[in-house]
């Protein structure tokens, strides 16, 4: 809404972050001067090693919107590579610390159940230094099994053989002893704490590079990120804006370039990230000698033969692509001269100067979030304000449709006959000012705050009030005194 600061948004999105999961990540590096293109897919599925079982929100519409694009369902549950924050590393480092293990899964119960049992059974009647083999064991189950036996049972020891299969070997306690805490013990805690991690480990490769982190409409990206990999989203709008400041010292988002690119050039008006890259790579957006080659790697360029919007991966490379092409852009029309043969990535972050760390912000009371400084409010027309008359029981819906075959507005509502509109665009508040003139039910206004804001009503009325009571005690109080 129009009337959203950034704060509130902040805070209407995080409860949205804080239900759902991030089900797929995609990355894009590039090599200079050529461009070579990297991307990358991970499929991510929160990490349930020794915590809470994680729950998460399913959106029908998002379900089927994904389908449609082709997104592998089942690679995201069954194949997710794990992810934790730093709260949620802190509860499993103090639950392997104090011995505990906890399986919150009931496919691993039943699954750590038949080890134990196989186990039991075979180490009764077992020689010192005889194994056996567990098998089919998935993912955290590796570990779980390996905790949960160790605790259990003083004499045995496991190692990992990979292929899904753990090793248990009966050893003797002194042999046992030698062995905790060696380079041949696959289960110490930080090994246990760097597979839980899982994504959070490159994650927290990416914030240790300080490379600029790229991003389109990259708001939700962000707090996903924060939310995940780093900390729960705190309720402090400036503190969020700090926390990732830190994390990410140049913060670029393609929306906001291509917004500003977009009122300077003559280039037909987009909608999404996949439009903005087929306008910027047709001949609507001249080349030169001195664009930058971009080109696929050869492990992914299937990206090259074939659209896959929506694919994590697929919209990083778009992502990436319109950067260097937005940059190139601003970079010719920067300068009368000729631009340079092969320029550098360090001169399209000069041009992108002014856009460095400012978020594209969807219609509300800012254009952008500043993430290094303070947001600067939007210039919007002037607010509406309705007068409603003769037409009882009318709400911020019905405004709303009332409307709507003219042009588009925010509602909301002022007081019990008063409605207050908010438009982004100048001629849609000269369209209804000069259409609803003479509207038998409907008074239309320039909002003007002292006449129509409820409190200063409220504030003179009761002033005025004040006012008569002081005058009738000044009358009353200043008579003369009858005496008889």
């Amino acid at each position: 809404s129009l009337f959203d600061s950034p704060a509130e948004r902040y805070l209407k999105a995080r409860q949205s972050v804080q239900r759902f999961t991030v089900t797929q990540l995609g990355e894009c590096w590039s090599e200079h001067r050529k461009y070579v293109v990297h991307s990358y897919n991970f499929f991510l599925f929160p990490s349930t090693l020794g915590l809470t079982d994680v729950e998460f929100t399913l959106s029908a519409s998002s379900i089927q919107f994904l389908s449609h694009y082709g997104f592998d369902y089942s690679k995201f549950l069954r194949d997710g590579i794990p992810y934790m924050n730093e709260v949620q590393e802190k509860i499993l480092s103090q639950h392997l610390l104090a011995g505990s293990s906890k399986v919150s899964s009931a496919l691993d119960r039943d699954v750590l159940k038949k080890a134990i049992d196989e186990v039991t059974c075979w180490i009764v009647a077992a020689e010192e230094e005889e194994t056996m083999i567990l098998q089919d064991l998935n993912g955290y189950q590796m570990f779980e099994v390996q905790l949960v036996l160790r605790k259990a049972l003083q004499n045995v020891w496991t190692q990992p053989l990979g292929d899904k299969k753990v090793m248990v070997r009966k050893v003797s306690p002194q042999h046992r002893q030698l062995l905790e805490n060696s380079p041949y013990d696959y289960c110490r805690k930080e090994l246990v704490l760097l597979s839980a991690r899982g994504f959070t480990n490159l994650f927290q490769t990416l914030v240790k590079a300080k490379k600029p982190l790229v991003g389109h409409n990259m708001l939700m990206d962000l707090m996903h990120l924060h939310d995940k990999f780093y900390k729960p989203l705190p309720e402090s709008y400036e503190e969020f804006k700090r926390n990732i400041h830190n994390l990410f010292p140049v913060l670029i988002d393609t929306k906001t370039v291509t917004k500003s690119i977009w009122k300077k050039c003559p280039l037909p008006r987009v909608v999404n990230l996949l439009e903005v890259y087929e306008v910027l790579c047709s001949n609507l957006n001249p080349k030169d000698s001195t664009c930058p080659v971009i080109a696929l790697a050869s492990d992914c360029s299937r990206y090259a033969e074939k659209k896959s919007p929506h694919e994590a991966g697929y919209d990083a490379f778009l992502c990436g692509s319109v950067l260097l092409k937005s940059a190139h852009l601003l970079l010719c029309r920067s300068t009368d001269d000729a631009v340079e043969a092969d320029p550098s990535f360090s001169q399209y972050l000069t041009v992108l100067a002014e856009y460095l760390n400012k978020v594209n912000f969807i219609r509300g009371g800012v254009s952008s979030i500043n993430f290094s400084g303070k947001d600067t409010p939007c210039e919007h027309p002037p607010a509406l304000v309705v007068h409603v008359r003769g037409w009882p029981g009318l709400n911020e819906r019905q405004i709303y449709e009332e409307f709507k075959p003219l042009c588009l507005f925010d509602v909301r509502r002022l007081s019990k006959n008063q409605f207050i509109m908010l438009s982004n665009k100048f001629k849609h508040v000269r369209l209804v000012l000069r259409d609803y003139k003479h509207h038998p039910h409907l008074r239309v206004s320039v909002y003007r705050h002292w006449r129509h804001s409820p409190r200063v009503n409220c504030l003179l009325q009761v002033s005025g009030i004040v006012a008569l009571w002081s005058l009738l005690a000044f009358v009353l109080g200043g008579a003369p005194c009858c005496s008889l």
